[in-house]
């Protein structure tokens, strides 16, 4: 009997010990963030060339332009529309003189911009588009077809250019993902220029303007 209440009070005493360590274990595993999928090589040279952007100046004065407007699209997408995670774009800058047909990894036409509390304006990606009319098939890049077609972006870019485009969030990590046409980790808030719209309309794939 002495035996039996010895090792009922040795396992007792271990539970004691073992359950907060387990425990410990198991919200530590849970805490534990996904792992995301490493760059490719392909994305991070192009992340290295378009790194001088970080200075909105330098984007200037290599053509980039800016539209002034910080895009957000906080509403559900609409039916018709491209279906945009709730998030922002951002400040375009665009640089009409790379617009074309053929994409180039290294040249996207747009810059994608963050403006801080302070106003400053952060790299947070690119966007490469081909206006529908001049695209001979949709295009792809990075391994990944391009959206669209749909309208322009109104007010900053007039509906009529009906356009194809990706964007890749190179400079700001994205909770929906690398390819992500919006980003939610992206605010306007306190920016004097921030424009909230709806999801851009898409349009038929055969139709040029």
């Amino acid at each position: 009997m002495v035996r039996n209440t010895t090792l009922s009070t040795v396992c007792r005493n271990l539970l004691v010990v073992i359950l907060p360590v387990l425990t410990a274990v198991a919200t530590s595993a849970q805490a534990i963030p996904e792992s995301k999928p490493p760059m490719s090589a392909e994305l991070q040279r192009v992340r290295a060339a378009l790194e001088k952007y970080r200075d909105p100046v330098v984007a200037v004065r290599d053509g980039y332009l800016s539209t002034l407007a910080c895009i957000n699209f906080p509403r559900e997408p609409l039916p018709g529309h491209e279906p945009y995670p709730k998030g922002a774009m951002g400040v375009h800058f665009l640089n009409a003189q790379l617009v074309g047909p053929v994409l180039d990894p290294m040249k996207p036409q747009i810059l994608l911009y963050e403006p801080d509390a302070s106003g400053k304006l952060r790299l947070t990606g690119a966007e490469w588009m081909v206006p529908l009319a001049i695209a001979k098939e949709r295009p792809k890049l990075f391994n990944q077809d391009l959206l669209g077609p749909m309208e322009g972006h109104e007010p900053v870019m007039p509906a009529e250019l009906a356009h194809y485009d990706l964007h890749v969030w190179l400079f700001k990590d994205n909770p929906e993902g690398m390819f992500a046409p919006t980003n939610p980790a992206v605010k306007c808030t306190g920016y004097s220029y921030a424009l909230d719209l709806d999801s851009t309309k898409m349009v038929k794939e055969g139709m040029k303007h």
